[in-house]
């Protein structure tokens, strides 16, 4: 006959066994959940690695982007190219700040600027302007307005957005035509489809702007009085600018982008015509001269020329708006150019 002390230690001994087992099946619960979460954090870690994140303002020195998109090139090099789009400068440049994007496509002051700010971020490419010919910046005169040439703009008031690369092309291509920096007049109105209306309805009589916009100003009676395409220096080079983290942390990723930036250009220089279309539905070019505007000859990747920069800095340090210019080799990353 089983005493009663018996049967009590039976049962606390499988309570015990009960309680061990319960443990180690919560323990492997446990352990599944951390593996999966560590598996799930790598996987979204490798994926962060292969992508990258670009912002821009949508105009025609985006084209190789759009091709490689739109043609899936992107993808079959294995990695993922976030073309983010922006209806101001300062938007793009707030979201590269809060670390949204890993880079931009800039010009040199904004770059500078930026760099002052600092952020520690280096340009790796020109995606357009490499030399004068690419890329128009042009100062146009009101229709009736008179003003034939740079004589005449002499103390007449020129719509710019301030601080910016209009404002800088606009001093260098008046003073290289003779103008002194206090003969040269300017007004702010930083949204350029309201600096367009102005000019055309004549409330400027002259005003700064970059092409297709320009282009379509031309078309519509204004003209063209100076352009950085005549200009002896390099004035408006466009630039690929990335956080120097992304470079480091997404190496691989990188080396394909460039990859397949260089073929993108190769397909659009051997047959501008056939992107045309692909140009107007995402560049925003004026339906005027959407079938006669040129397509633009974009250059592998390059650097810019250190005296075009050097004329950037200068400029800035003569406006006070920087104290000093990074030195052109902390600026700039060689690493993708060939």
């Amino acid at each position: 006959m089983t005493s009663v002390a018996s049967r009590k230690g039976k049962f606390a001994g499988r309570r015990r066994a009960g309680r061990a087992l319960l443990a180690l099946v919560q323990a492997g619960v446990l352990l599944g959940l951390f593996l999966a979460a560590s598996a799930g954090v790598a996987a979204a870690k490798a994926q962060d690695e292969m992508t990258i994140r670009i912002g821009f303002m949508p105009v025609e020195d985006e084209l190789p982007l759009y091709l490689a998109a739109e043609e899936g090139r992107f993808a079959k090099a294995g990695i993922k190219v976030e073309l983010v789009t922006f209806a101001s400068a300062i938007e793009r440049d707030t979201a590269l700040r809060a670390g949204q994007l890993d880079g931009i496509v800039t010009d040199l002051v904004a770059a500078v600027l930026l760099r002052k700010s600092d952020l520690d971020v280096v340009v790796t490419s020109i995606t357009l302007g490499a030399t004068p010919q690419e890329g128009r910046f042009a100062i146009l005169a009101a229709p009736n307005s008179g003003i034939r040439s740079v004589e005449d703009l002499r103390n007449v008031p020129i719509g710019i957005s301030g601080n910016t690369i209009i404002e800088f092309v606009t001093d260098q291509l008046l003073r290289e035509k003779g103008l002194k920096p206090a003969e040269i007049k300017k007004v702010e109105v930083a949204k350029i489809p309201l600096r367009l209306e102005m000019l055309l309805s004549g409330q400027l009589k002259a005003a700064a702007l970059p092409d297709p916009i320009a282009a379509a100003a031309e078309v519509r009676g204004a003209r063209v009085i100076a352009s950085d395409t005549e200009s002896r220096h390099n004035l408006s080079p466009i630039v690929y600018l990335w956080q120097r983290s992304s470079l480091e942390r997404k190496k691989e990723a990188f080396r394909r982008f460039y990859q397949v930036y260089r073929e993108a250009v190769k397909a659009i220089n051997a047959d501008p015509e056939r992107y045309r279309p692909l140009l107007i539905k995402n560049a925003q070019v004026p339906e005027q001269i959407a079938r006669v505007y040129p397509i633009p000859h974009f250059p592998q990747p390059t650097l810019p020329r250190k005296e075009d920069y050097d004329l950037v800095v200068r400029w800035l340090l003569e406006k006070m708006l920087i104290a000093h210019g990074p030195e052109y080799e902390t600026l700039f990353d060689n690493r993708f150019v060939e």
